[in-house]
């Protein structure tokens, strides 16, 4: 008997849906390719648009092909994309190399672009190991800080270190050599770019970890450049964060907190309540685990910007968490300190880079490393993942002993920072690094913190500032104002952020659970669903049911199994792929349906739905793969319960012959 056509259809789509899972689980990472027949230098560029603050403008976009490892004469080639974003007059003023932050993070992102090409090409050259052809991803170290009891705990960063070394190895089978990626390469790769292009000399900007590849650029090339403007500045042997300045930067803001109505209401002494709570943060908020080191971590980083644009990752957010006496604040924090901080960096270039600081970590660990400061060693323990951590496995580049330490320079340079950075404190580039530059020139803007609050205040008077020091060396920050730390910068609390993800997860798992009741309710009561109404719900309950099962394992790690991550397979595809399959099992199966195939068909749609599942889980990483869980879930369970009905048993079980008379 040959199918209905629609059943062929249904097949086809759902097994279309699984097998397209199943690529994308095996495919190979998707990054730039060396073009074929390329040579070292070689640069193609074709007209393209980049989308800017102010729209999209005109731009080339390109692959330049670089050695992997320029000291070795037969050493494999690497492609870095380039983007020129043109001059809107058509002006002919000195080209800007963009230089972002990081390190482990692109060169790509540069909105603000608009603010500078009014006369003059922008140019972002994407970093090695991160925007290239080869990218030194770590899944090993992103699957052990999600696997951690705490982000930095003791059992943590022995485990962590490990991950760095399998990933290390991995890399090199792969024929990787990680020594070229250091600060140097980095250089010679913008210089590349820049003989390629044909400019004869450029201007720098660049901001937080980006500055060290600046400084390092005007020590090897100082005839390439003409001006070199730095935001946000760190300064050799600062990869890491010293807690006495930490503190001292929270006791900027306990002067500020004084000064201010709102806050000085709260507490008379920012730091103090900061360091009592810190001190003393619970183990849970109801049912719900705190990971102490996890709220340390994000903590650090948050108190980087304090500008409304960055919330809820700002300080006014955080300081307010700590000051509303609210575990469930301190539980938020825990729960998007999970979610962001292990994925956010692409781990193996962030230490191939890192290794330029490996000795000043070094000398802070064997110094004691944290004194007793207010939130601790968490932070640097999670870069450097302790004092036996990273750096005593992954390999260090030659070429990084020249550049641990401060050196001259006579290129033109500009230092901006904000008065109260955490990241990279103002104090560090006037007594670190201007005394080395023979024409530098410091600007520190009052109240702002790290570079997101020097975009976001102002965006004139940044524009002003950098174009006024490329066109004519001038530092004017005339256009700005002191913008006061707005201490109620605070759109969403931490604790409103709890109460809406236990509210969130909860209400869709009840829900969930409700509708699956109801449906076998109507399955006893009417028996089953006609063909027409038991498609639509196959359809129209994946989504619920698959929000229901996956929040329910969300639940479970937030409760009882902490050291598993919210969008692992174990945490995703059992809830999914239970309620999902007991879902499509009751929306297809007629009550009439002999015993033993009812329990066959509910067995085949719930063990299908866990093997799409885990196929959907493998397809996609992090955040984006509870929903292809879902998709493979629903897939896999419509599959086999239409395998199952074509069969010739079902079949003659659901329209049996009529009997001779």
């Amino acid at each position: 008997m040959a199918l209905p056509r629609s059943r062929v259809v249904a097949l086809v789509i759902t097994a279309g849906l699984l097998l397209s899972l199943g690529y994308l689980a095996v495919r190979p990472p998707s990054t730039l390719a060396v073009p074929d027949g390329a040579r070292a230098g070689s640069l193609a560029l074709h007209e393209c648009d980049y989308d800017t603050e102010a729209g999209s403008v005109a731009a080339d976009c390109g692959t330049l092909v670089v050695p992997e490892t320029r000291r070795d004469p037969a050493s494999d080639l690497i492609a870095l994309p380039v983007i020129r974003i043109k001059a809107a007059s058509g002006g002919s003023g000195t080209p800007v190399f963009r230089l972002g932050g990081g390190p482990g993070a692109t060169n790509l992102g540069f909105r603000e672009a608009s603010r500078l090409n009014a006369t003059r090409d922008v140019v972002l050259v994407g970093y090695r190991g991160v925007d290239g052809s080869r990218r030194l991803d770590c899944p090993e170290v992103v699957g052990a800080m999600h696997a951690a009891d705490d982000l930095t705990s003791p059992k943590a960063l022995p485990a962590t270190t490990r991950a760095f070394t399998l990933c290390k190895d991995r890399l090199q089978r792969d024929g990787v050599d990680l020594t070229a990626y250091s600060v140097t390469d980095r250089v010679e790769d913008m210089e590349s770019a820049r003989t390629a292009l044909g400019y004869p000399k450029i201007d720098l900007l660049s901001s937080s970890a980006g500055t060290r590849t600046a400084m390092v650029y005007s020590w090897r090339h100082p005839d390439s450049l003409r001006r070199s403007a730095m935001v946000s500045v760190n300064p050799p042997g600062h990869l890491l964060w010293d807690p006495r300045i930490t503190d001292s930067q929270f006791a900027q803001y306990t002067k500020l907190c004084q000064a201010d109505t709102t806050c000085a209401a709260r507490t008379p002494d920012l730091a103090a309540t900061v360091r009592a709570t810190a001190t003393n943060i619970p183990e849970r908020w109801g049912p719900f685990r705190i990971k102490d080191t996890t709220v340390r971590v994000l903590s650090q980083y948050a108190m980087h910007h304090n500008g409304r644009g960055s919330a809820p990752n700002n300080a006014p957010t955080v300081l307010d968490a700590y000051l509303s006496g609210d575990p469930g604040a301190l539980w938020a924090m825990s729960v998007l300190g999970d979610a962001a901080l292990p994925g956010s960096i692409v781990w193996g270039e962030f230490a191939s880079f890192a290794m330029l600081d490996a000795p000043a970590a070094r000398s802070y660990y064997e110094a004691g490393g944290d004194p007793g400061s207010i939130l601790g060693n968490a932070s640097t323990d999670f870069l450097w993942t302790g004092p036996e951590g990273f750096s005593t496995v992954w390999p260090d580049s030659p070429d990084n002993a020249q550049y641990r330490t401060v050196r001259q320079s006579d290129v033109e340079t500009l230092l901006v920072s904000g008065s109260v950075d955490f990241s990279t404190p103002s104090q560090l580039a006037t007594t670190e690094l201007l005394p080395s530059l023979s024409r530098g020139k410091q600007v520190i803007l009052p109240e702002l913190g790290h570079t997101a609050d020097f975009w976001e205040h102002r965006p004139e008077a940044s524009a002003h500032l950098l174009t006024t020091f490329f066109d004519r060396g001038e530092a004017d920050a005339s256009h700005f104002d002191t913008r006061p730390v707005d201490f109620t910068a605070v759109p969403l609390t931490m604790s409103t952020i709890a109460k809406l993800l236990v509210a969130v997860t909860t209400t869709i798992t009840a829900l969930a659970l409700l509708l699956l009741t109801a449906m076998a309710l109507r399955r006893r009561k009417n028996g089953g669903f006609s063909p027409r109404t038991g498609t639509w719900l196959r359809v129209l309950t994946t989504i619920p049911l698959g929000l229901g099962g996956w929040f329910l394992g969300v639940l479970t790690v937030w409760t009882i199994n902490p050291d598993d991550y919210v969008a692992s397979t174990t945490a995703t595809a059992p809830g999914v792929s239970l309620l999902i399959g007991i879902g499509t099992y009751l929306a297809w199966a007629p009550r009439d349906l002999p015993r033993p195939l009812r329990r066959a068909a509910l067995a085949a749609s719930i063990g299908a739905a866990l093997v799409g599942a885990v196929l959907g889980s493998a397809a996609t990483t992090d955040l984006i793969s509870p929903a292809t869980t879902i998709l493979g879930a629903a897939a896999a369970a419509n599959l086999a319960l239409l395998v199952l009905a074509s069969s010739t048993r079902v079949h003659e079980a659901r329209h049996p012959l009529p009997t001779a008379p």
